[in-house]
């Protein structure tokens, strides 16, 4: 095939057909003026709500329960200001549209499966976008389906996935709700990408977290994860998914930054005992909680639904401020293992304040950086460490500009040329992005040798790849033609590569 067809039909497939259902402008001098009015309960493939800003919140609560299909999505998204605003849908005070009848209200203001009207079936192939969801929490009531006045769960989410299958939520804002993305386990094909999510959990409470999935198949990418909300003790992304892809991400603080733990439902899947975590900014404050930044393995008490695989950990940047002890990994059992290599661990206090695991588990370690005097555990090994050196020691990085976050390499960095090969079991996740403060990409530079942590030196500036965001009228913001080419191609490799079970008869 002639290399000019094939890329006209890898830009067809990351981009789409233009939709040829109906669409819904909500909004001011709008069709619809408030979200009440749109018939959530008939929307079909191809379909596209869309929410323009205005200076007061949308105060609706809806349930998506209706099939799109790969070319024709069923799409909610948001047209943001001039300024970039993105319109805002808040649950406080928030009502149930007649005629939706969903269960389990209490628990999000936007909810993907699960409902009575529409008939409940499997959603497929919808798209949330660029939204401000905000505020399901106790503390904050709304109105139901029933007329009454009810509060919301503890486990409230701005987004909700009870069930449904290709499903993407993008450059959406999900904070002040008892979590900020959940997901439940009859969640297929997910796909996270260029959130803000910050600011959620409930006080004194381990159990809600900004991020809490279980899902067949799920991808993060190009988000930045924040606090959470003050005094709440959960985690920032806990996930007990099958399949697992964590990339390209900003992270920092909660209780652990990454809480990859088990599923009593998905734990025979063959996606279970693999998962990927690479190229991101993992970030532990001084006085976040617990001094481990990744759990891997289980939590539910029984062993035999633990992940039993390996966490593939290459070329992420972690940085720790906390004062005393940091430990980076806590694996379960010794049937789960690690493999980690290419990153850089940076702790502010002396070397020999970090260990590599808490106790238990398998740990093969390479090329990475780190200051000298880092210690096996802190607390006594139980597992083993397979150390197969290539490592830089040292009392600085090399960072651009440690005090002000900027953790790409100077010049002088000797985590330069620095790093190993890739392993052969994370071969089909090539490192080819790098994650731009905050939540954009640009392309990774390549010149033979890779650099150790998240990002690659580069000599000259990197141009960060452009974001389509719809603003006021509908239209794309200016990327130029190429650009959005390039965007909607690597897209398109990034799904194909990582998302096997993503097309379906």
């Amino acid at each position: 095939m002639p290399r000019n067809a094939l890329v006209v039909q890898l830009i067809l497939a990351a981009c789409g057909a233009a939709a040829s259902g109906a669409d819904y402008e909500v909004g001011p001098g709008r069709a619809h003026a408030e979200l009440d009015t749109v018939p959530w309960h008939q929307l079909n493939a191809g379909d596209t709500v869309r929410i323009f800003g205005r200076p007061s919140p949308y105060r609706t609560k809806f349930v998506l329960c209706k099939q799109g299909t790969q070319s024709q999505p069923i799409r909610i998204t948001g047209a943001a200001g001039s300024t970039g605003t993105l319109p805002v849908l808040t649950g406080e005070n928030a009502i149930t549209p007649a005629p939706l009848n969903f269960w389990n209200e209490d628990r999000s203001v936007v909810k993907i499966g699960g409902a009575n009207t529409p008939p409940d079936l499997m959603p497929q192939w919808i798209v949330v976008e660029n939204l401000e969801i905000r505020s399901a929490r106790p503390g904050f009531t709304y109105t139901g389906d029933d007329a009454a006045t009810h509060a919301y769960a503890s486990n409230a989410a701005a987004i909700t996935v009870e069930k449904g299958e290709h499903l993407t939520i993008r450059n959406c804002e999900l904070h002040d709700c008892g979590n900020g993305f959940f997901c439940a386990w009859q969640g297929t094909d997910i796909l996270v990408e260029g959130c803000y999510i910050h600011d959620n959990g409930i006080e004194t409470s381990i159990y809600e977290h900004n991020n809490y999935t279980e899902a067949n198949g799920i991808v993060f990418q190009f988000n930045r994860f924040g606090p959470l909300r003050a005094n709440c003790l959960g985690n920032n992304l806990k996930d007990r998914s099958a399949g697992t892809v964590i990339r390209y991400n900003w992270i920092e603080s909660g209780n652990r930054q990454l809480d990859l733990v088990d599923s009593d439902n998905l734990y025979a899947d063959p996606d279970y005992g693999a998962t990927f975590v690479y190229g991101n900014v993992l970030i532990e404050p001084d006085g976040a909680g617990n001094s481990q930044i990744v759990h891997y393995g289980g939590d539910g008490g029984d062993p035999s639904h633990y992940r039993k695989g390996t966490l593939h950990f290459f070329n992420n940047t972690v940085i720790s401020t906390r004062a005393g002890n940091t430990t980076l990994f806590r694996l379960s059992t010794n049937d789960e293992s690690c493999d980690c290599r290419n990153n850089v661990v940076y702790v502010t206090e002396s070397g020999d304040r970090l260990a590599w695991l808490n106790a238990d588990g398998v740990l093969n370690l390479r090329n990475c950086w780190f200051k000298a005097g880092a210690v096996a555990s802190h607390s006594g090994l139980t597992g083993t460490i397979n150390d197969s050196a290539g490592h830089v020691n040292g009392s600085d990085p090399g960072f651009l500009d440690l005090a002000g976050q900027d953790y790409r390499l100077s010049a002088t960095s000797d985590c330069r040329d620095a790093g190993a090969a890739q392993s052969s079991g994370a071969s089909s996740h090539p490192l080819t992005l790098q994650y731009v403060r905050h939540r954009g990409i640009e392309l990774r530079p390549a010149d033979g040798t890779p650099d150790i942590g998240a990002y690659e030196y580069a000599e000259a500036a990197v141009t960060p790849l452009p974001q389509a965001i719809p603003r006021e009228g509908g239209s794309c913001g200016a990327t130029g033609f190429e650009a959005l080419i390039l965007v909607c191609a690597l897209r398109f490799f990034s799904r194909f590569a990582t998302r096997k079970k993503r097309i379906q008869s």
